[in-house]
């Protein structure tokens, strides 16, 4: 093992923590500037509807990227090599949520997505959606965000507290409880502001890790000469035959569980809404897309370099339980931990902390404002602005609650791979909400019955499918049975079926019933907007916003065409 490496692998030293102090001492200012301007609810839950386009870029990325990100990213890179690209070049996805779907968010003026929902279809639509999109951010995001980085904790600190195990939970519980208290101070406000900062270290320590290990490595060439050997199993594009990542899964998939992440999720688009007017929100949107291209280069190429390294005996990942390969999940702590010298272990430590935080901060605010202003307001109607800020208080403490007590089932039910785990789970939530989302902008004949019938048994059937993989999971089902064929059905072709079962029961639905009134959909549907919104529409963009645009769309093909060839 080089000398440096040998030096740097003793844990943490006295300049790592000052750096990390520093970060923190900085959120601490960030977070008390921001409380102090909390006065209403578009205060709270919006930050005041005053963010610029860089602001609201730079929190777009940063929410998306959290630790189980980087950490099950990198993982995925060295198991599976650039399969998972596809999902870290929806930055084209990015480029339809400023153009396509903020528009009409902004002429709705909503503060929540189900609330958008109500006022094109009606009141239950909205309940459905708020049950729904909180149910999958407690026992997803939240837990799997939570669950990655005490995994950072226990590989970097292994000792600090006594035993990995220690560290594991310590990290858990103190990332979980100090992102909740400024979240629950500041708001969206802190949460987007403590974001612009996180961004900037993310990227930075991320850069580091890929150029220290290309270094070790041997550079580009010897990176892509190895990968070569394992052609197969590292492509971009994988066979028909693959079990994991076939093309046509990914061509299927892909777009679809990026519409509803991107264009339709609370978690994303909130950070849109905080936007002072719609010319902030698409350029926050298109500036956004293009920070959303470089994950490839910094949490999924070093994911490949891990591996590569390990089959040159440099760095040692730790193994699965069952022995049969490295343990992915391990791979990026690991990389921290053997190849960054003093100080930069610390700029990247702090990089992942503002990983898991703002992650989980977005979480926290995104489930606070669904409850209030989509459950708790209806429920109660006519409360005080003050008792709504309250209410969203407690409402973020009560998730911080949830993620607390869900984080031992999280850590007996995640054994590597979380982020494929991600995917496939959001693989079956998001077909339904894509259906009503996009009918709904273009179809002004669909309504509410068709609506409900989708989102409701579009739901029952993604979940059906996860409880039956579950159970397969520990107790197999009869070899050539249906149950067993069923839970074996490739994730990404069942988004698909999804997709287009969810969509034929909306149209069915809909023609059902009578339609929606003009006086309902005006302005909310590309066929309703009327001559005054199209010229409002027109005039908040410009030849700048059109240039930026092409530039990020260049930079998504350039990325497909160059990774689509690398291997020869």
């Amino acid at each position: 093992m080089p000398p440096f490496l040998i030096a740097s692998s003793q844990g943490l030293e006295a300049l790592d923590w000052s750096l990390i102090g520093v970060y923190f001492l900085l959120i601490v200012a960030i977070v008390y500037r921001s409380s102090r301007k909390v006065t209403d609810t578009a205060d709270y839950f919006l930050a005041g509807r005053h963010a610029g386009w860089f602001v609201v870029g730079a929190s777009l990325f940063a929410s998306n990227i959290g630790s189980e990100h980087i950490v099950g990213l990198a993982g995925n890179g060295a198991s599976s090599g650039m399969a998972m690209a596809h999902w870290e070049l929806h930055a084209w996805v990015m480029i339809l949520l400023g153009w396509v779907f903020v528009p009409f968010y902004y002429k709705a003026k909503v503060f929540t997505m189900p609330e958008f929902l109500e006022k094109r279809f009606d009141a239950r639509v909205r309940w459905i959606l708020s049950v729904v999109s909180l149910i999958a951010y407690i026992f997803t995001k939240v837990s799997v965000t939570v669950y990655a980085g005490a995994l950072v904790f226990k590989t970097l600190l292994p000792d600090t507290f006594g035993s990995p195990d220690n560290a594991f939970w310590v990290g858990a519980f103190v990332t979980v409880i100090l992102t909740g208290i400024y979240t629950i101070l500041g708001g969206l406000r802190a949460v987007i502001y403590t974001e612009v900062a996180q961004t900037g270290i993310l990227l930075l320590g991320s850069f580091f890790i890929t150029f220290y290990g290309l270094r070790e490595l041997g550079g580009w060439g010897e990176l892509k000469s190895m990968a070569a050997e394992n052609k197969e199993a590292f492509a971009l594009w994988r066979p028909l035959s693959d079990p994991d990542f076939p093309w046509l899964g990914i061509l299927i998939a892909s777009p679809v569980i990026g519409i509803w992440y991107w264009c339709t999720d609370q978690y994303i688009v909130q950070r849109t809404l905080a936007a002072k007017n719609l010319t902030n929100a698409r350029r926050g949107a298109i500036f956004g897309g293009f920070l959303k291209v470089w994950p490839v280069m910094i949490f999924l190429v070093p994911g490949l370099i891990g591996w590569a390294l390990h089959q040159k005996g440099i760095i040692e990942i730790p193994q699965k339980s069952d022995g049969s390969a490295v343990d992915g999940d391990m791979v990026f702590p690991t990389l921290v931990t053997n190849l960054l010298p003093v100080g930069l272990r610390g700029l990247v430590v702090g990089g992942l902390l503002s990983a898991l935080m703002s992650s989980l901060a977005s979480l926290f605010n995104s489930c606070a404002t669904l409850f209030t202003l989509d459950i708790y307001e209806k429920l109660r109607p006519g409360r005080s602005q003050a008792e709504l800020v309250k209410v969203g208080r407690f409402a973020t403490g009560g998730v911080v609650i949830c993620g607390i007590v869900w984080i031992p089932i999280m850590k007996a039910m995640a054994g590597g791979g979380i982020y494929k785990y991600l995917q496939a789970v959001q693989g079956y939530l998001a077909p339904p909400i894509t259906a009503v989302f996009l009918l709904g902008l273009f179809f002004k004949r669909i309504n509410a019955r068709g609506a409900i019938a989708g989102l409701s048994l579009g739901f029952l059937f993604g979940m059906g499918k996860l409880v039956i993989e579950a159970i397969h999971g520990s107790h197999p089902f009869a070899n050539g049975s249906f149950l067993e064929s069923f839970a074996a059905f490739n994730f990404l072709y069942y988004s698909g079926v999804l997709l287009l079962i969810s969509t034929v029961i909306i149209i069915g639905a809909s023609m059902s019933a009578p339609a929606p009134s003009a006086e309902k959909v005006s302005g909310l549907t590309y066929g309703t907007l009327t001559a005054d919104d199209r010229r409002e529409i027109r005039a908040s963009w410009n030849k700048t916003d059109v240039l930026a645009t092409l530039f990020v769309l260049g930079l998504v093909a350039g990325f497909y065409l160059y990774f689509s060839f690398w291997l020869g």
